[in-house]
């Protein structure tokens, strides 16, 4: 064997060689940088805490975890938690409008409370002048008329107040500031309507009464209804009156909760009456007209 190897040319070594370096580089793959690269960027694993734990192992994980969680929530995408701990409570979207409302009359409070101070602030640093010095100094009388004018203005700014604190406090229920403070209410008020509605559906002579309306009522933070009445009527005035007579036998709706009472005394709310053919009442709740005409102005 070792003298068969000795025999071979300069020329038959050179071949084999070759031969032996081709094969090894056609066993080389040559494949994109960028596609490399790419492919273990879109099958990164993270490492996340879960809340929960599942029998089954999901069949692709997407993140490595303490435990095996197949599945899981309510969400149409797929998401992964950033952590373990419960969701922090959001505020619903029907609450904003009337955070921001009540944020507008919190600063209108404080603006007036500001103007009261510094109303006072002004007339305290005013001394009062001997009268019978008024007649003779001019400058003595032109603060004495500052001093009587600043005090009519505390005065009607204190009666102002005075007014607007002993006035119920009352708010606009619409679809947009419904929110979660009022909706459980309201909720129970429309199903005590339309109950008394479809119950004792309107009628006249013996013939049953269709159409639509819409009703406007004020309610107390007792539940009684203190003003029903129809601002777009169905064009049947029997209709309507009996519509008003409907809403007010439906009270009382029982007492605002806490939370209604630390926001407001009474409610006003807007809803369309619809007497239907399957004898029925249904009422939806309406958006607020004054708003509406705003925009519809605009």
């Amino acid at each position: 064997m070792l003298r068969s190897y000795k025999s071979l040319s300069t020329l038959q070594w050179a071949l084999g060689l070759s031969v032996l370096l081709h094969a090894a580089l056609l066993t080389v793959r040559f494949v994109d940088p960028e596609g490399f690269r790419r492919l273990f960027q879109e099958t990164t694993l993270d490492v996340v805490l879960v809340n929960a734990e599942s029998d089954q192992k999901p069949d692709k994980a997407q993140a490595i975890a303490q435990s095996s969680l197949a599945g899981g929530g309510e969400a149409a995408d797929k998401r992964i938690a950033s952590t373990p701990l419960a969701p922090s409570p959001r505020e619903a979207p029907g609450d904003a409008p009337v955070t921001e409302n009540q944020r507008r009359i919190d600063a209108m409070l404080e603006q007036q409370e500001q103007l009261l101070a510094q109303v006072r602030q002004q007339l305290a640093s005013l001394p009062q002048l001997d009268p019978r010095k008024l007649s003779a100094d001019p400058e003595a009388r032109a603060q004495e008329e500052r001093r009587q004018l600043l005090a009519r203005q505390l005065a009607a700014l204190e009666k102002r107040v005075e007014e607007e604190n002993s006035r119920p406090r009352k708010r606009y229920l619409s679809p947009a500031t419904l929110g979660t403070t009022y909706a459980v209410y309201y909720d129970s008020m429309r199903r005590k309507i339309e109950a008394e509605g479809t119950a004792n559906f309107p009628q006249m002579a013996g013939r049953k009464l269709y159409g639509e309306l819409i009703m406007a009522l004020l309610i107390n933070h007792d539940g009684r209804i203190l003003d029903a009445r129809v601002v777009r009527g169905s064009g049947n005035r029997a209709l309507d009156k009996l519509a008003e007579l409907i809403a007010a036998r439906s009270a009382p709706f029982g007492n605002f909760t806490a939370a209604m009472r630390k926001d407001t005394d009474q409610f006003d709310v807007t809803a369309r009456f619809k007497f239907t053919h399957e004898q029925t009442l249904e009422t939806t709740l309406q958006a607020d007209p004054l708003a509406t005409t705003v925009r519809e102005l605009k």
